[in-house]
């Protein structure tokens, strides 16, 4: 049974900081691209950033310079790290793991507020 397990949301002010989490079991963890998606309320669920198994990055314009997208093989774990923090992060983040199969994890709230 595959699962991944985001960690680590929660309410922080602008210009804050938080490290996403998600645990990965079930699969070949280190062959899959891992994703962090994010869906703000009436909105579309957008790619925010992407690593692949050779640990390139990619990071959606809205987020590059102040997030930072890690792999942990031996852990089975990637890692979001969210810097400068804005409102306009604030929204469901999501964990998802692709090669030719695709998984979802259940997804954590990112609140940025004062």
């Amino acid at each position: 049974q595959v699962q991944l397990v985001e960690s680590g949301g929660g309410l922080v002010q602008p210009g804050g900081s938080l490290r996403l989490s998600c645990v990965a079991s079930g699969i070949t963890f280190s062959i899959y691209v891992m994703n962090w998606y994010r869906q703000a309320p009436g909105k579309q669920r957008e790619l925010v950033a992407q690593i692949s198994k050779y640990s390139s990055t990619n990071y959606a314009d809205s987020v590059k310079g102040r997030f930072a997208i890690s792999r942990d093989n031996a852990k089975n774990t990637v890692y979001l790290q969210m810097n400068s923090l804005r409102p306009e992060d604030t929204a469901v983040y999501y964990c998802n793991a692709q090669t030719a199969h695709e998984y979802w994890g259940q997804g954590t709230q990112v609140t940025v507020s004062s």
